[in-house]
């Protein structure tokens, strides 16, 4: 039986694949961006509670229309069954970008000041083209960020791709501690950093903490 929660897990899978956010895979399906976002999940009840809300099947065939996902690759997305990778056309581009993992990251002599990878002691992972010269692959550590990362995927994260709130990113803090979140809000003062498991609490930290914030663009699975 296929489980609500199975099918929203499978759309941000989805966007994560694509590199995108909930509200991205929206917009690049020609939806409202508001179309998957978590309020949109659940309708209140009166006198409290909530009904589960489904998404449409116009709405999941336009986001497999947009990201080029075949219909059983969405299943085994909702199931969590593996599938074979999928194989990059021959004229597909690529270069091999430097990989770490979350406990290395946090180590002095990987970045410099400005995020960017350097040294010599980063392993190498091909993967298909990402237009930043100085994008830099992620071991995922934890459960903190499933149901989208596991433990063990790897992520991308773009140096000079533009960070908006909703956008899943790596972050540096000043005291070395590197994680991958989600920009739920910044202001002037404060940086709010969101865990897409509910189990794990949102940070916030003061900007002056932040060394450096990068978005991610790729995800494997």
């Amino acid at each position: 039986m296929i489980r609500h929660e199975d099918i929203w897990r499978a759309i941000d899978a989805l966007a994560a694949e694509n590199g995108l956010s909930a509200s991205g895979l929206a917009k690049r399906a020609g939806l409202d961006a508001t179309t998957f976002n978590r309020s949109k999940r659940a309708a209140s009840l009166p006198g409290g509670g909530a009904k589960p809300r489904w998404p449409s099947t116009e709405s999941i065939a336009k986001i497999l229309g947009a990201t080029g996902t075949s219909m059983e690759s969405f299943t085994a997305l909702v199931t969590g069954q593996a599938r074979e990778p999928a194989r990059a056309p021959a004229s597909t581009p690529s270069r091999r970008i430097p990989l770490i993992g979350f406990a290395q990251a946090g180590a002095a002599g990987y970045f410099d000041d400005a995020g960017y990878p350097v040294g010599g002691s980063w392993d190498e992972i091909a993967l298909p083209e990402i237009p930043d010269p100085n994008a830099y692959a992620v071991e995922i550590t934890g459960d903190s960020m499933e149901p989208v990362y596991r433990d063990g995927d790897v992520v991308i994260a773009s140096p000079a791709a533009p960070v908006r709130r909703g956008d899943r990113v790596v972050v540096r803090l000043a005291s070395g501690e590197v994680m991958a979140k989600e920009l739920a809000r910044q202001t002037a003062r404060r940086v709010e950093l969101a865990s897409l498991n509910p189990a794990h609490p949102v940070r916030s930290v003061d900007v002056g903490e932040v060394g450096w914030m990068h978005r991610i663009v790729w995800a494997s699975q």
